[in-house]
């Protein structure tokens, strides 16, 4: 299918200096970027689907990359059925697993957790809640595992892998593990701050995070409880891995490492994230707030903020989705400040606070909806000719 949109107004194409689209249109095909340019070059009649953004931006589409997952598109901890296809009405089009750890009954020894991390991987091969793409599968750390258990889990597609939840009596014990799942090529997230879960460790501190060396401390702001000021600024200054921070997490710490990170030099470092659905709730504009805090109140730049959102993160995690590229998969939003806003655009509207309106969510190339049913209404609206969207979800 063929997908043309035109009269984009102020853009960001995902990276942390905030470029805008070399041009105000785009043309989209069998999922992918095909072209970026001129409104006045595209054939309006040579597309299946024509979308006139009339003045609205575009970023890419938002990346959770803390969303605790089962299977299917459900929640055992809220109860809750269709959260992922909501959270795409938020503007999170890719949601990556922060390990299957509510899964009921949850098994924890190393056959169990692997067996665990290859059925939600598989699980969400083919399956898209609302058009979202789920990198599902990441594996509980648990004593026992080896080298040979992670190279083995790569082989079957799994890429992903959480500690801080598995029965070690001390956070130490993690370094030679997570050391063996990142030489087999394992992306490796770990818990930081406060236990979460009675029967894990008490505390996961700075000191331990720069020895286990993990590629993301998750939820550096806590989840819920955060580390020491202290802490924040060791982690800033000594670690080199990505700090992540969550809205389910604590703010004050938010805004701490933010001023940190800036004042170091280490923005780059920076992703956000919702931790959800937890104890917190189902929170479809988790990442959208949060960095509205951080923009208004943490003097978090929104270049910086919405390539946390989306190229920074798909850096981070290897994939080709997070920014407005030809080549890159056609995961879009189009978004404009919220009606009522005293901001005239969706970055004025994040700077004075306000979540933007999301106007449309494309994933793959398919517009997914015309009108998000959670963000505010945006102050001005899109047109669309021909078949607009297509929110079925696949391999259920």
């Amino acid at each position: 299918m063929s997908l043309a949109i035109i009269n984009i107004g102020l853009s960001h194409i995902g990276d942390s200096s905030g470029t805008g689209l070399a041009g105000d249109a785009m043309i989209i095909r069998e999922g992918l970027i095909e072209w970026i340019g001129d409104s006045a070059d595209v054939g309006h009649d040579d597309h299946e689907v024509l979308i006139d953004a009339r003045g609205v931006g575009a970023v890419p589409g938002l990346i959770d990359s803390h969303v605790h997952s089962t299977f299917g598109d459900f929640t055992p901890r809220q109860q809750t059925v269709g959260f992922l296809e909501s959270y795409v009405h938020g503007g999170v089009t890719r949601a990556i697993s922060a390990s299957e750890v509510h899964v009921p009954g949850r098994p924890t020894d190393p056959e169990g957790v692997k067996a665990l991390a290859i059925a939600a991987q598989r699980s969400f091969q083919n399956f898209r809640p609302g058009g979202m793409t789920v990198h599902a599968g990441s594996v509980i750390l648990e004593p026992g595992l080896t080298y040979d258990d992670f190279a083995y889990l790569r082989e079957q597609g799994v890429w992903l892998a959480k500690g801080g939840f598995g029965a070690f009596s001390s956070p130490y014990d993690y370094v030679p593990i997570v050391r063996d799942a990142r030489k087999a090529g394992i992306v490796v997230t770990v818990h930081t701050g406060g236990g979460s879960i009675p029967g894990t460790l008490e505390r996961m501190d700075a000191a331990a995070l720069l020895e286990i060396k993990p590629d993301v401390s998750f939820h550096s702001n806590g989840g819920p409880t955060a580390m020491t000021p202290e802490d924040n600024e060791r982690l800033v200054v000594e670690g080199s891995m990505a700090l992540q921070l969550v809205m389910a997490g604590n703010l004050r710490s938010s805004l701490d490492l933010c001023r940190l990170a800036t004042q170091h030099g280490q923005l780059d470092r920076i992703l956000i994230a919702s931790d959800t659905p937890t104890g917190t709730g189902v929170v479809p504009l988790a990442l959208w707030h949060l960095s509205a805090e951080l923009v208004s109140l943490g003097g978090l730049s929104v270049e910086e903020a919405i390539a946390s959102m989306t190229g920074r993160v798909a850096d981070v995690f290897g994939l080709q989705a997070g920014r407005l590229e030809v080549g890159r998969p056609a995961d879009l939003l189009l978004l404009d400040a919220p009606l009522g806003s005293v901001g005239t655009t969706w970055a004025e509207a994040l700077e004075v606070g306000d979540v933007p309106g999301v106007c449309s969510a494309i994933t793959d190339g398919v517009v997914r909806y015309t009108k998000s049913r959670n963000t505010p209404a945006a102050g001005r609206s899109i047109t669309v000719r021909g078949h607009a969207s297509d929110s079925s979800s696949a391999g259920h």
